[in-house]
């Protein structure tokens, strides 16, 4: 049967991985070895010793791999943004399905594009003096807040309060987001340090004052660290009210901002151990100098104590010194006591004259006394006899009196005492009502009333 030119033949079928292969062959046999020039970007070495970067220029990329046989014969430490020329395989990394080339050696081949505007940046700032020393301030000890720059989703946030949470948990801490990645981000970063100034102030009512900020982003490719390499960001950073540290990238990476920084940080944890001594310092501190305030206080107790001694030895002297005086003057007067005693004797024996007279006529007195009480005793007497009788007779008189007036007396004659429930003698008809309840009480006890209707 003949074909319909219209009808397409089928395709065989490739496995992944035998059109990874074959693509790798088609590379290997058309292009490798391969010689290629271009901006190292990303650079990173392994554990293993491996080192993964790209090689780049304006419009394209291509994944680098320098396995560690190749890396050790490396004569220099590339870092992103050098302009290299690079010699290797092409591939296909199965894997991923990704062009890759296998980097046998690398030179330098100059300084790239973007190093060489980084240079150039960095010579313009110098020589206007952003970066003098003169200009550094130190870094507070004790901050009464920390203020801190970066993308609040960024690693950089994470561990920047890990490391203040743990040295300094007390200290607040004003946290201004911003981009620190791609267009605009360089922007956002000089609003976001404004924002963060305005709080330095002494009279902030928001917190209190920020003393340190830390402007801090992750590692990263020369590309991706760009935006603090903004010349109107270095200006924003040098004026800073107060010290301002800038972490930014890994230790070997280098920005604008760290340059016009006070302080430069090698990693976004090590800007906030800067910015803040561990609290266990101060507290060992703090123990240093109370162990020298014990120990001055004892040297200066014992001092006071010898002091007080010599004090009380010369006090001892004069006591007695003064004593001998005492006991000579206790001796004159004791002389001058001694001459009047003739004058007393006499004094004596005229005393005794007088004691004698004056006890004789005390005797007289008192038997004088004695027989008027005893005529006094004799009327009384008289007296009480007369008045007892006359005294009881009165009483029985009172006596019966009482009786004849004795409520009880009148009820055994067939009377009652009517009383309310309240206890209130009922003496007028017009004080009862029907139904009221009503008590009387007759000569041997009370019995409950009611008032008739």
């Amino acid at each position: 049967m003949p074909m319909n030119p219209n009808q397409t033949l089928p395709l065989p079928a490739w496995t992944v991985s035998a059109l990874c292969r074959a693509i790798a062959d088609s590379l290997d046999a058309q292009f490798n070895p391969v010689s290629v020039r271009g901006e190292i970007s990303g650079f990173s070495r392994a554990a293993s010793g491996h080192c993964y970067f790209s090689i780049k220029d304006d419009t394209g990329q291509i994944r680098c791999a320098m396995f560690r046989r190749a890396a050790s014969l490396m004569d220099f430490a590339p870092r992103d943004g050098e302009l290299v020329e690079v010699r290797g395989r092409l591939g296909v990394y199965e894997a991923r399905g990704d062009l890759q080339l296998i980097v046998e050696s690398i030179e330098r081949a100059g300084q790239g594009a973007l190093f060489e505007q980084f240079l150039r940046l960095k010579a313009k700032l110098e020589a206007e003096g952003l970066f003098d020393p003169a200009h550094k301030r130190a870094l507070p000890t004790q901050p009464r807040a920390i203020g801190v720059v970066t993308s609040l989703g960024a690693a950089a946030w994470h561990d920047v309060m890990s490391a203040l949470q743990r040295r300094v948990p007390h200290i607040p801490v004003l946290m201004a987001p911003a981009l620190v990645q791609g267009a605009g981000a360089a922007a956002t970063l000089a609003q976001a340090l404004q924002n963060i100034y305005a709080l330095t102030a002494e009279d902030n009512p928001l917190s209190p004052p920020v003393d340190v900020i830390l402007l801090v982003r992750g590692g990263g490719s020369m590309e991706d660290l760009w935006s603090f390499n903004d010349e109107n960001l270095a200006r924003v950073i040098a004026q800073s009210p107060v010290p301002l540290v800038c972490g930014v990238g890994h230790e070997t990476d280098f920005t604008i901002a760290d340059f016009v920084a006070d302080v430069r940080a090698p990693t976004p944890t090590a800007a906030a151990e800067m910015a803040a001594t561990d609290r266990s310092v101060g507290l060992e501190a703090l123990s240093v100098l109370e162990h020298r305030l014990s120990r001055g206080l004892i040297r200066q107790q014992d001092r006071q104590s010898q002091r007080l001694d010599a004090v009380a030895a010369r006090l001892g002297v004069g006591l007695v010194r003064q004593q001998e005086r005492q006991s000579q003057r206790l001796n004159a007067i004791a002389t001058r006591l001694s001459r009047p005693q003739a004058l007393l004797g006499q004094h004596s024996q005229w005393l005794d004259r007088l004691g004698s007279r004056l006890q004789a006529g005390v005797r007289s007195q008192f038997m004088a006394q004695g027989h008027q009480l005893e005529r006094l005793s004799d009327r009384l007497g008289f007296n009480r006899d007369q008045q007892v009788p006359q005294r009881a007779q009165r009483l029985e008189r009172a006596a019966l009196r009482l009786s004849s007036v004795d409520p009880h007396r009148v009820l055994q004659r067939g009377y009652a005492w009517l009383s309310d429930d309240k206890g209130q003698a009922l003496t007028h008809a017009a004080q009862f009502e029907p139904g009221q309840a009503v008590r009387a009480t007759l000569a041997d006890g009370d019995v409950p009333l009611t008032v008739a209707p």
